[in-house]
């Protein structure tokens, strides 16, 4: 298992390394404000990426990212971080998953 020096390693390793085993690609964006808070954003994301853009398929999209939520919370949790991720579609098939690291 890969080592990391803090937590942004830990969210530069979702970003890219799982993220390519799982999606075949890497997050198009990793945002952070330096307190916990992370927003991983994905253009073309591959739950997604098989939908309709209609307004009915943007209502149903966040049940495509509940697997993806857990996904990233449960491999935070191995690496010793409790989180809470959340995730939101606004323009199909694009997604930001918020991610925040509980601070103990």
């Amino acid at each position: 298992m890969p080592s990391f020096k803090d937590e942004l390693d830990v969210l530069k390793f979702l970003c890219k390394d799982l993220w390519i085993t799982v999606f075949k690609k890497q997050v198009d964006n990793l945002r952070t404000n330096h307190q916990g808070t992370y927003m991983l954003q994905d253009n073309q994301f591959l739950l997604l990426s098989q939908l309709s853009n209609g307004k009915q398929y943007l209502e149903e999209a966040p049940k495509f990212l509940a697997f993806t939520c857990g996904l990233v919370k449960g491999t935070l949790s191995n690496l010793g971080f409790d989180s809470t991720v959340t995730a939101e579609v606004t323009v199909m098939p694009s997604s930001k998953f918020q991610v925040v690291i509980q601070k103990s």
